[in-house]
């Protein structure tokens, strides 16, 4: 297990030369245990009073499921929860998973991007709006000149099928962006049969089953979703938006991301300063 407070641990973790080789072909990579069960207790624990709408900081997240208020079958998505409290924070700038970033995409600088808290609730059919649809993180994030952003995907509690684990396409952070992107449709078999496969290329899917504290990292171009959680608890996990530090403000045809407005930038402009801590170095 890894701890920040560890360098030896620390170490430990970050990716060896074939780990590095393997992220670059296959755009993801799945880490050692990085926190510790006493550290998730208390991760989950202030994972509940967000949706209890108990902000820590008196700083509101952004689209927020809250108790008694929101569908209970719905995945809870809830952006930017570092805002509103410092356990959450903690996971969100954790310098582990900085570090590890930098390795896998070959940066001096690793900032956050923003978080999204993630909570699948369980007995779901197959059918229930819980499942994430096929997407690549990039088709939302065009507010960056270049995909120089990855994805730490911390798991609170173990996954695997049985509960929606996250499932990768290898190799299609190669593809570049694809049809059919949307992280809301809940047909993941008609969206995979509507999408266009570069030729010599397949949609092939690779679960990422994990234990709880494992932290899977994908490229902000390789195509992910996950299904139904079909078990009596809830999955629960935090993808952690990381950048590298050349990443660059563009106006983008779809709009502008939230994080965008926060820079209200120019053409060029980094994304740098408080809105957006430093992991690594």
């Amino acid at each position: 297990m890894c701890s920040a407070l560890n360098n030896l641990l620390q170490l430990q973790c970050l990716p060896e030369e074939k780990d590095i080789r393997f992220f670059e072909e296959n755009g993801y990579w799945v880490s050692p245990k990085i926190f510790s069960d006493e550290q998730l207790e208390q991760i989950i624990e202030h994972q509940d009073r967000i949706y209890r709408a108990q902000f820590e900081t008196g700083r509101e997240p952004i689209c927020n499921w809250l108790e008694g208020i929101d569908n209970p079958r719905s995945m809870r998505k809830t952006d930017n929860s570092h805002w509103s409290d410092l356990t959450l924070r903690t996971v969100a700038t954790d310098p582990t998973i900085g570090s590890i970033a930098a390795n896998l995409m070959n940066s001096s600088v690793i900032r956050l991007w923003h978080d999204q808290l993630l909570y699948k609730p369980g007995r779901g059919s197959g059918k229930e709006t819980a499942n994430v649809g096929w997407h690549q993180d990039y088709v939302y994030w065009q507010n960056c000149m270049e995909p120089t952003l990855i994805t730490a995907w911390v798991a609170f509690t173990d996954v695997d099928l049985s509960n929606g684990c996250m499932q990768v396409v290898p190799r299609s952070h190669k593809w570049g962006l694809v049809n059919a992107n949307n992280f809301f449709e809940q047909n993941l078999e008609k969206q995979q049969a509507e999408m266009e496969v570069p030729e010599n290329e397949a949609f092939t899917t690779a679960p990422l089953v994990m234990k709880a504290g494992q932290v899977s990292f994908h490229h902000a171009l390789t195509i992910h979703g996950s299904g139904a959680n079909m078990t009596d608890m809830p999955r629960r996990s935090m993808a952690v938006h990381l950048m590298t530090g050349d990443t660059r403000y563009k106006s983008a045809p779809r709009g502008r991301h939230f994080n965008a407005e926060i820079l209200n930038g120019n053409e060029g402009d980094l994304y740098e300063g408080v809105h957006w801590p430093v992991l690594y170095p």
